[in-house]
């Protein structure tokens, strides 16, 4: 088991909502960033010692991350980290390439000049962050682009793309190898994603965010395991890259 200490600057929390919501956020976010193992066994006694709370608020924050897939419970009241596996990270992209290609076609032309403009000033701290390879840093610009992208299509699509982000961070920092070349290629992805959205084109916009998300994905399930056939995966990218016909 992973020990997760709390500062000693942060009052330790009760049950009630307030409670609930800071173990829930302080577990999840031990999951996704791995500081919790995918696979691990969590003891319920320990985890609330470390958080300075008691087990009332961790029961309730761990049945939160139950359902959203991140905790597993069997029936003797173990709790585990769900585990990473191949076939889960491609139902995750494939989930999400369908979802954001057609949150992208939406908001694209919804796009006001102050919204290029943001878009544009996340770019640069993206790009910036990259060249210095500092992945932490980067990564606070990169969630902000991406949700900015979508937010014309309506907050639950907005709202079920975060959480599929959130998972797929999670995938990225257990495989994923942040070699300069790789940072490179996410730059010019996310380049080639914001051109679209500047000269409007709602198409190329979704075009383009197939082709960097496809190829985040590939590579991961590559990394994974080099010999599994990721058919939804391709299926879900011919799919979302086709532009709607005239009569739709």
């Amino acid at each position: 088991m992973v020990e997760l200490k709390t500062p000693a600057t942060i009052p330790a929390m009760d049950a009630g909502v307030d409670g609930v919501e800071y173990v829930h956020d302080k577990v999840r976010r031990a999951i996704l960033r791995g500081t919790l193992e995918a696979g691990a066994t969590i003891s319920q006694l320990q985890l609330a010692r470390d958080l300075g709370v008691s087990r009332t608020p961790l029961r309730e924050a761990l049945r939160l991350l139950q359902r959203e897939g991140l905790i597993e419970a069997s029936r003797n009241r173990s709790v585990r980290v769900a585990s990473c596996s191949v076939e889960d990270a491609e139902q995750l992209y494939t989930s999400r390439i369908t979802l954001e290609a057609l949150a992208i076609r939406i908001s694209i032309p919804m796009m006001r000049p102050e919204d290029l403009a943001q878009l544009g000033g996340l770019m640069a701290q993206m790009t910036h962050f990259a060249d210095a390879a500092d992945y932490e840093r980067w990564e606070v610009p990169h969630r902000a682009f991406h949700a900015a992208l979508v937010m014309g299509a309506g907050t639950r699509i907005a709202t079920m793309l975060a959480q599929l982000s959130d998972h797929a961070e999670r995938y990225r920092r257990q495989y994923s190898q942040e070699a300069p070349q790789a940072r490179s290629a996410s730059v010019a992805e996310h380049q080639a994603i914001l051109d679209a959205c500047l000269s409007g084109d709602a198409d190329a916009g979704a075009a383009r965010m197939v082709e960097h998300l496809g190829s985040v994905a590939t590579g991961l399930i590559h990394l994974a395991d080099p010999r599994y056939e990721a058919v939804a995966l391709r299926t879900a990218m011919r799919g979302a890259a086709t532009p709607f016909g005239p009569s739709i």
